[in-house]
């Protein structure tokens, strides 16, 4: 055989591979009219969680003083702070890092409904009392204040509610959130013995920080 005749040879049996080949491969498959494939889609959606709240209340808006213990001197009248409750319903991550709350109180002056010389808000004073929420002495009540016709029971006590005085706090918001505590304090009213008769108002003004 030849040179020629051996290379049409191989170019023959090469076309006849090249078409065995084409003839070999699957046809795509055609969907029949009518089928249905399902996807099925899934999402998990956690609860919206709301941020817990420090936040302060006051059982009532007013309380009326009685006279009780009064002296030739003076007259004192008396009377319980409605309960004030503070609620931290944060966790500990909720709280700023060093935070810590209080609770203050000061009063204007006692202001007479009929023309009566006003009474200072010196003449009011208080001794705080916590009723509930704490065994581990990280919430505490504030000291007494006694007023400006009494004998200091503690360093510079006797000012009366001039100012804002402090009538619950805790030096550790975050060790103490998550919970609820009331206090009340009981009320006095010191004045001379020649206070003129009459009704009087003062407003006591409490304040919650952190």
């Amino acid at each position: 055989m030849n040179i020629q005749s051996r290379k049409r040879l191989l170019a023959a049996g090469a076309a006849g591979a090249l078409l065995a080949g084409t003839v070999a491969l699957p046809s795509p498959a055609l969907a029949e009219p009518g089928d249905e494939a399902d996807v099925r889609v899934t999402v998990d959606i956690e609860e919206i969680r709301e941020p817990g709240v420090l936040a302060m209340s006051v059982a009532a808006d007013s309380v009326a003083l009685t006279e009780d213990g009064s002296t030739l001197l003076v007259r004192q009248f008396v009377g319980t702070l409605p309960t004030v409750t503070v609620t931290d319903t944060r966790t500990a991550d909720e709280v700023p890092a060093g935070a810590a709350w209080a609770v203050l109180g000061s009063a204007t002056d006692f202001v007479g409904s009929a023309g009566q010389a006003p009474i200072g808000a010196g003449h009011l004073g208080w001794k705080p009392r916590l009723l509930d929420g704490d065994d581990s002495g990280l919430v505490s009540e504030g000291e007494e204040v006694v007023t400006v016709l009494d004998e200091a029971t503690q360093p510079g006590n006797n000012v009366g509610l001039v100012d804002q005085e402090l009538l619950v706090s805790t030096f550790d918001s975050g060790a103490v959130a998550g919970d609820a505590y009331s206090v009340n304090a009981d009320l006095f009213l010191r004045t001379p013995g020649d206070v003129a008769a009459g009704a009087y108002t003062s407003t006591l003004t409490l304040s919650l920080f952190e």
